[in-house]
């Protein structure tokens, strides 16, 4: 089969975290890995935190493929799989209210609840250090506020799983939190050996946390939503917030719920379409336009 010359696209967010979403249903794709870096250049590209793939599935709805801004694979995204939810119910390709959705980390659930609005089941989060992974902490977790020596300088971190590997710090004020400088030293610390996406957290008050993230083979962005789960699990086994609370994102607000220990986190927030277009596949143009 030919491939076309172009390559459909649609541009999302989910409270600013954004997205290219390709429909891996309808139309032939070629191999993504190589083309993520185009795609996501905010200059020569379309530009986007990480490339989100709908694909069929033998176990669920339907199979979301992340790749990161480097070609890397993502296992879970908790923004994406809204703005997923959002894609594949507006264009036809399922009229379920709910849905289940296979990732690198397990079939996930999301479902309607409301204009705009996308409540996932993101399942119970992982505490025990091997399931995250990190090498910190006891051997059954959690990981809790635990020393960790990054380049001679001693940072408390606590450490949650969400599918994906979760890194938290407790600072006084976020926006002065040295996310470009130390987010990264942890993103590839030894102590995460999968490399860690780094949250840091300001406690406002117990209904209300305030959150940035250094993302895992992308750099800072606008929000995190599987980040904003682990932030409120982690907070919850502090005793510092209630069992329902509010996550204010540089890029938007999180609504998340975890009723039990032993039960899973709700999380619900919005998803939104920015636009869409066609991307030169051609190599000889070299870059999108």
């Amino acid at each position: 089969m030919t491939r076309p010359a172009f390559l459909e696209f649609t541009k999302m967010h989910g409270a600013g975290n954004d997205y290219v979403v390709l429909d891996g249903v309808s139309q032939d794709l070629p191999p993504i890995e190589p083309l993520a870096a185009r795609l996501a250049d905010r200059r020569f590209g379309v530009g986007c935190d990480q490339i989100l793939v709908v694909r069929p599935s033998q176990s669920a709805d339907f199979r979301m493929d992340i790749y990161n801004q480097d070609g890397s694979r993502a296992e879970m995204c908790g923004n994406g799989i809204r703005a997923f939810f959002k894609f594949v119910r507006d264009r036809g390709l399922t009229a379920k209210d709910e849905i289940g959705v296979e990732t690198l980390a397990g079939v996930v659930r999301p479902r309607s609840a409301g204009r705009d609005l996308v409540l996932v089941d993101m399942g119970r989060p992982f505490l025990a250090p091997s399931k995250i992974p990190t090498t910190l902490g006891p051997p059954d977790g959690p990981v809790l506020d635990v020393p960790l020596l990054v380049d001679g300088e001693r940072v408390l971190v606590s450490s949650v799983g969400m599918g994906n590997p979760h890194c938290i710090l407790y600072v006084p004020d976020v926006d002065a939190a040295p996310v470009a400088t130390l987010g990264p030293r942890l993103e590839h610390h030894p102590a995460f050996p999968n490399r860690t996406n780094v949250e840091f957290v300001e406690v406002a008050t117990r209904r209300r946390l305030r959150q940035r993230t250094w993302e895992r083979g992308v750099g800072e962005t606008l929000a995190c939503g599987s980040g904003a789960c682990a932030v409120a699990v982690a907070t919850i086994l502090r005793g510092a917030c209630e069992r329902r609370v509010e996550v204010v994102l540089r890029g938007g607000t999180l609504e998340l719920e975890w009723a039990s220990d032993d039960g899973p986190l709700l999380m619900t927030g919005p998803a939104a379409e920015v636009f869409t277009g066609r991307f030169p596949l051609d190599a000889e143009r070299g870059r999108g336009d």
